[in-house]
């Protein structure tokens, strides 16, 4: 794959169970990207080495997991000038601690925050998708099949009440 132009990155392993479907969702659009474990507070210095050689190597936008702590997807928008998308884990607690932690930046250092879980992820890789098609025409026509693609599954499902 060519230089990434989003990079995914999560503080652990066991966020991949809900990250795996913004990668999909990369990968059904044909976006360069790749995946990264590393943890704002294990790994800072590795961290803010990734992001600055991510950057540097063509990423337009950071997808980041916000998993118990919540700090991941911050501390990478207060590395970078590039969106950073935040995608709440489920968490003991509903995840309603991931979503406030991210969804409550400082004014500042945004972080776009998406839904917890399995949708925020999706939605986080389709709007990578929609901030890259502004300057990529041919991501922009995926990006519109895409989106007929799911409006033609939802009219191709049966009637419940048959």
């Amino acid at each position: 794959m060519s230089e990434p132009l989003v990079a995914v990155v999560m503080g652990s392993r066991s966020d991949w169970e809900t990250m795996e479907h913004a990668v999909e969702t990369l990968r059904k659009l044909e976006i360069p990207h790749e995946v990264r474990v590393l943890s704002a507070h294990r790994t800072p210095a590795a961290l803010e080495s990734y992001v600055s050689d991510a950057e540097s190597r063509g990423a337009q936008v950071f997808i980041a997991a916000a998993g118990g702590a919540a700090h991941l997807a911050g501390v990478v928008a207060s590395k970078t000038l590039l969106p950073v998308l935040g995608v709440p884990m489920g968490t003991p607690l509903g995840g309603l601690d991931s979503l406030l932690s991210t969804v409550q930046m400082p004014a500042g250092i945004p972080v776009g925050t998406l839904a917890i879980g399995r949708a925020g992820a999706v939605n986080a890789a389709l709007l990578a998708a929609a901030i890259l098609a502004r300057a990529d025409k041919e991501l922009e026509a995926r990006l519109r099949r895409y989106r007929k693609e799911q409006a033609q599954a939802v009219l191709d499902e049966p009637d419940p009440s048959a």
